[in-house]
């Protein structure tokens, strides 16, 4: 029996609807999650997860491999086993790791149903899991390249609907680029980040001014206006870095009981209601 197929399979029905934020629903013959809505959750299409089971489809991506690990939750020791019996690589340790640990998609969960937006990004800022009010305020990722998908390069190009004051505006530049130098000395062999840093020095000279002075860094705790369709919130951002993988996992909240915090709980249901149409 394909090796690939059956774990899949198997991976598959130990998932819980409830796990990745689905409705159980009438009438499920298995507890774990139907084909469809893994095909979803990975961004790829129920007729390949039926191929991929059938063991009809060989040699899935490793940018596929990824998703269908995060999406089902897999351990690293798992990852690797998905990646070596699809006769794919195992990502190296000098790449930038990219697969979200079951810890922080627990944490991502925990945050759906309340006015705290959060989401996960790897060491060069690419956004990687989110719950669905981070959507709401800075746009779907999944409908995102993931050059689009990675912090610096919005901050940079001025596509981020958020505000700083002056000083904080400064900390933050100074931070995006410290964080980004000190993630190639770190991944020296991937392939992806210099060609990060590449387009960033051709298309930003407020990012290659700061490039070249040589600044490191990591992200700060920051206070930010966030420009959003039910008006400005203010927010506090913390950032937790040095996680699982060598991950981001930034935490937007508004004080309790504010203004601020009823449009985040506004935003949220709107947002919910929008991705569920």
């Amino acid at each position: 029996m394909d090796e690939f197929a059956e774990i899949l399979r198997a991976w598959r029905d130990r998932v819980r609807p409830e796990d990745v934020g689905l409705a159980p629903g009438p009438n499920r013959r298995t507890p774990g999650l139907r084909r469809e809505e893994l095909a979803h959750i990975a961004g790829v299409s129920v007729d390949y997860v039926v191929r991929l089971e059938q063991g009809r489809a060989r040699h899935p991506s490793p940018q596929l491999l990824t998703s269908l690990a995060r999406a089902l939750r897999l351990t690293d020791a798992e990852r690797d086993h998905l990646f070596r019996v699809a006769g794919a690589a195992v990502p190296s340790a000098g790449h930038v790791p990219r697969h979200v640990t079951p810890t922080a998609q627990r944490m991502v969960d925990r945050f759906r149903n309340a006015p705290v937006a959060v989401a996960v990004h790897t060491a060069i800022y690419e956004l990687v899991l989110w719950n669905p009010l981070w959507a709401a305020l800075f746009g779907d990722p999944s409908t995102q390249s993931r050059l689009e998908r990675n912090v610096a390069w919005r901050y940079f190009q001025g596509s981020i609907p958020v505000t700083h004051t002056l000083e904080d505006d400064e900390a933050y530049a100074c931070d995006l680029v410290g964080h980004l130098r000190a993630a190639t000395g770190r991944y020296p062999d991937d392939p992806e980040l210099p060609q990060l840093i590449e387009r960033l020095l051709e298309a930003s000279p407020d990012f290659a001014r700061r490039w070249r002075a040589g600044t490191v860094g990591e992200l700060r705790t920051s206070r930010k206006t966030l420009h959003t369709a039910v008006g400005d919130i203010v927010v506090d951002c913390d950032t937790f870095t040095g996680g699982p993988g060598d991950q981001t996992i930034v935490v937007m909240t508004a004080a309790p009981g504010s203004e601020d915090e009823q449009k985040l709980d506004l935003l949220r249901v709107i947002g919910l209601q929008q991705l569920q149409s």
